[in-house]
């Protein structure tokens, strides 16, 4: 599964054959936290079977959902490039497996091929693209034309798969209102509309893509 995201199949064949040898299989169960918001850095995962939530969680106790990622996905890499605590947490939303390169084995291995380091800064600037077209949604776009790039992006697996796309979107409204900054009413209604188009299916606790390129039109404004 991993080796069908686009910027692994991108990277030189040595460091292909490097992760391959030295990532740790890792299993979480629904619910469990991979890491929490200011722990040390724990090198890079891969997201090979079912779901991670990132959130943010205020005072009060109130969760922001950033972003729910479907496999093939790479994170992590952030705290590779600055040392820091991890930014958010980070939860299993279903039964979770994951493939783990550990910091020091990270580290020791871009000492050695500093060379590497740029295929891991187009992984996060893949991030930071992402982030900005989120903010410039959240002010440009109405309802309909932000929910429609959401799952279009999400489909897409944010860039990272190529040649083919997700169907099936394991994500509820609840979660898609946090991310977008609109109430559960709102979404609720314009996947109704979008069902009614054809373009995508309801499901429980899911976004069925039923044809992309027209999510993809909705996503842009009139």
């Amino acid at each position: 599964m991993l080796t069908a995201s686009a910027w692994f199949r991108s990277l030189p064949e040595p460091l292909q054959q490097w992760l391959q040898a030295n990532l740790r299989e890792r299993r979480l169960a629904p619910g469990e936290r991979l890491f929490s918001r200011g722990d040390a850095p724990d090198g890079l995962y891969g997201l090979a079977a079912g779901l991670v939530r990132f959130t943010g969680v205020n005072e009060a106790g109130q969760e922001a959902v950033l972003v729910v990622l479907n496999p093939p996905h790479w994170f992590g890499e952030i705290a590779l490039f600055d040392d820091e605590p991890r930014t958010h947490d980070a939860w299993a939303e279903s039964a979770v497996t994951l493939w783990h390169a550990p910091q020091p084995a990270l580290m020791a291995l871009l000492a050695e091929r500093p060379e590497y380091w740029r295929h891991l800064g187009r992984l996060l600037t893949q991030k930071i693209r992402a982030s900005f077209t989120a903010v410039e949604d959240l002010v440009l776009l109405a309802p309909r034309a932000r929910l429609a790039r959401r799952l279009a992006l999400m489909a897409t697996g944010f860039g990272t798969l190529e040649g083919h796309s997700l169907r099936e979107l394991r994500v509820s409204q609840e979660q898609l209102a946090s991310m977008l900054a609109l109430s559960r009413q709102t979404v609720n209604q314009t996947l109704k509309a979008l069902e009614a188009a054809g373009v995508i299916r309801r499901a429980r606790g899911a976004v069925q893509v039923l044809d992309l390129d027209a999510l993809r039109r909705d996503a842009v404004p009139p």
